[in-house]
């Protein structure tokens, strides 16, 4: 390995909690959760010293609130870390985190930063989504966009719209096996260890989160076909297979490679390349095709090259687009072996990490995969791509 390769040294995240009244974090502050999961990270990583951090990114969608205030900026002094580490905020919707990590990289391949924390947060509880927002009436008034591209469900349906063979039943066996697997990997204990529990403060007092609040390990086919429909009469998008609104928050260490030799970091992935792309926005759940197009083109692979994908479930007509586009059987058991966010949740802008803390956690325990491919559709017409390398690869013997 390069000494100025970037590099994935650990991540972790909150447990995702649903949104609302009724959920785990509904008395509990958006930029706290990015603090709890700030702290934890460091605590895991304690050779890192806190003035060798040259940077921190957090994202969010929805800036305001107890989601404003230059979240890295704001989060980096909450969480104890010296007031000479400057932090910035980002927004790509639901790719926020991801751009944290690549804006990140960029810094470290130019030789302007060794280590930074790249993240994300998303309270959909305080901040539903498009909340507060006033969209340019041009977007609709001139036709720029459909007015369905300002609702990401709208956009799922037109997905089914625009490939028939992407049926509803199709879409429910999907979500069906997302909420399979993700049972299967907690009973392993696999989705534990890069959890971080966050104290709660409910009506019946104080509490603590560890666990995901939204999985439905009772989900039936059956189930699944009786709900209803929001987006459109007699649709194919339900709650079942979609992910839901979710609040939670993660973070992750980047470096160079060098760096993190020196300061004795792990080197849990190595980033190859990176893309994103844009899409007609009434139909964004298609954005991680031409995405990962880019991304395997500018790292010189082929699809066949990745052992390994995890891409984010926002909703199962939009995988499978994905997955119809590169020839990968609805159950191929390279895509989110652990299960996904339809399972997990997705709080927006924090989902990024989520996908790449499971992929470095999948690399461990997979030394016959060398590449894999964290991948996201974005709102308003955007995909992104991360492809990654296993340090742990056989050819490596020990390690890179």
């Amino acid at each position: 390995m390069a000494d100025d390769d970037v590099v994935f040294v650990d991540g972790v995240r909150t447990p995702f909690g649903r949104a609302g009244e009724k959920g785990m974090y509904w008395q509990t502050r958006a930029d706290d959760l990015a603090v709890k999961a700030l702290t934890g990270l460091l605590e895991r990583n304690p050779t890192l010293p806190l003035d060798r951090i040259d940077d921190v990114a957090i994202a969010a969608t929805t800036q305001a609130g107890d989601q404003g205030l230059t979240l890295g900026r704001s989060v980096g002094v909450l969480a104890g870390l010296p007031l000479s580490v400057p932090g910035f905020a980002i927004d790509r919707m639901c790719a926020g985190a991801m751009t944290a990590v690549t804006s990140v990289a960029g810094g470290i391949a130019f030789g302007a930063y060794d280590v930074a924390i790249a993240g994300g947060v998303e309270h959909m509880g305080h901040h539903p989504m498009g909340s507060n927002a006033d969209p340019n009436p041009r977007f609709v008034a001139e036709k720029l966009v459909s007015t369905d591209a300002l609702n990401m469900g709208k956009t799922a349906e037109r997905i089914h719209d625009r490939f028939p063979e992407l049926t509803k039943e199709r879409a429910d066996r999907y979500a069906l096996r997302s909420q399979q697997k993700y049972a299967a990997a907690l009973a392993a204990g696999d989705i534990q260890p890069d959890l971080i529990p966050v104290a709660t403060q409910t009506a019946s007092g104080w509490g603590l989160a560890d666990a995901d609040e939204a999985p439905r390990p009772g989900t039936t086919m059956e189930g699944l076909a009786g709900l209803k429909t929001p987006f459109r009469e007699h649709g194919r998008v339900t709650a079942g297979n979609a992910s839901g609104l979710n609040d939670g928050a993660t973070m992750s260490i980047i470096a160079s490679a060098s760096a993190a030799k020196e300061l004795g970091l792990s080197t849990r992935m190595r980033m190859v390349s990176f893309a994103f792309a844009g899409v007609e926005p009434d139909i964004m759940g298609i954005g991680p095709v031409p995405s990962t197009e880019k991304a395997l083109r500018k790292a010189g692979l082929d699809v066949s090259d990745i052992g390994l994908f995890e891409l984010n479930e926002a909703f199962a007509v939009q995988v499978l687009a994905f997955t119809d586009h590169f020839g990968l059987a609805d159950d191929d058991e390279r895509v989110n072996p652990w299960g996904g966010a339809i399972a997990i949740g997705h709080p927006l802008a924090s989902s990024g990490v989520r996908l790449m803390l499971q992929l470095a956690r999948q690399f461990e325990q997979r030394p016959d995969v060398r590449f894999g491919v964290t991948a996201m559709c974005v709102g308003l017409g955007q995909g992104g791509t991360v492809i990654w390398e296993n340090p742990r690869h056989k050819r490596y013997g020990k390690g890179i």
